[in-house]
Order: structure tokens, then sequence, then C-alpha cells
């Protein structure tokens, strides 16, 4: 259980909160008299920290031979606790689409009540290339969104056009493994 991957994915789940309180709570740096944009700075620095623990642990993982049923748990528990705080943070504070992150959080309540459906079956549904191509364009999108870079909204949108090709792929595959299995 305590294996480096586990605890990489465990460090991104203590992250989310508090990048989710900086970027609700900006006044704490303006009240101390820095400027507004270190909050950016700070809240994008935590989401770039824990993002690269998402590519080391699974790589970790595969290397040293440390795939756990923790692990396979914990990972993806890790990525949707920060993405969604992430853009929830970023809805509440009024820089995101509220009709995306809508979109984007019914998708991954729904795969993920897939994946434990299909878990419940037997039926293997990992990660497919859409889906880690989704996850790469919602990080990007989060970070210019963070930053208050231009495009962050088009970024967003080219996001969650993804998140849903790549759930209908999950659910596509789910369906002819059932089928295939029943």
């Amino acid at each position: 259980m305590f294996n480096i991957p586990n605890i990489l994915a465990f460090i991104r789940l203590l992250i989310a909160p508090v990048m989710f309180w900086i970027i609700l709570n900006p006044q704490v740096f303006t009240d101390n008299g820095w400027h507004v944009t270190w909050s950016y700075y700070t809240a994008a620095l935590l989401f770039v920290i824990a993002s690269v623990t998402d590519f080391f642990d699974g790589y970790v993982a595969r290397e040293l031979n440390q795939i756990t049923m923790v692990g396979q748990i914990l990972d993806p528990l890790a990525d949707k606790m920060l993405t969604l705080a992430a853009f929830l943070g970023l809805m509440m504070s009024g820089e995101a689409s509220a009709w995306a992150i809508y979109i984007i959080i019914v998708r991954e309540l729904f795969i993920t009540g897939l994946r434990t459906l299909s878990l419940s079956e037997g039926i293997d549904i990992s990660a497919s290339w859409a889906g880690k191509v989704k996850t790469v364009a919602q990080m990007i999108a989060i970070g210019f969104l963070l930053m208050h870079w231009p495009l962050g909204d088009a970024l967003l949108w080219i996001a969650v056009a993804l998140t849903v090709y790549s759930g209908a792929e999950y659910l596509v595959g789910f369906a002819k493994a059932y089928k295939g299995k029943h």
C-alpha cells in the first residue's frame, strides 16, 4: 500500500483542496500586500506539481512493478479530485463557464460509475488514448485559465469536446465487452 506511486497519488489528494482554497481566496495575497497575480501563480504552481505527480506515479508503478489495487483506485480518484478542484474553483470564481464544467463533471461521474460496473462484471476498460488526450487537454485548459492567459476559454471548450468524445469511447468499449461476455 505504501509505495512511491501511491504516495505520489496521495500528495495529489492533499494538493487539490489547498489549490481550490487559493483559487477561491485571492484576497489572502492582496490583504498581505501582494499583487493578486501571486494567487494565480501559486495555484498554477500547485497544479503543475500535482500534474507532474500524475505522470510519475504511473511511470514508477509500471517501471518498478508496483501496481496495486489501492493504486488503481487512488490514482484516478486523485486525478478527478485535482481537476475537479481546479475546474470548480475556476467556475466559482467566474473564470470558467459553468456549462463547460457541468459537462465535464457529468462525464467524469458517469465514467467513474461505468468503471465501477465494469470491475464488478470483470470487464477491463482501462484508460484509452482518447482519455489520456482528454486529461492533457483539461490540464492545459486549467493552466491557461489559472494564469488568465488568452485562449483559456477556447481551450476549455476543446477539452469539453475531447471529454465527451472519450466518454463515448469508454461507453462503446464497455458495451462491446459486456455484449461479448453475456
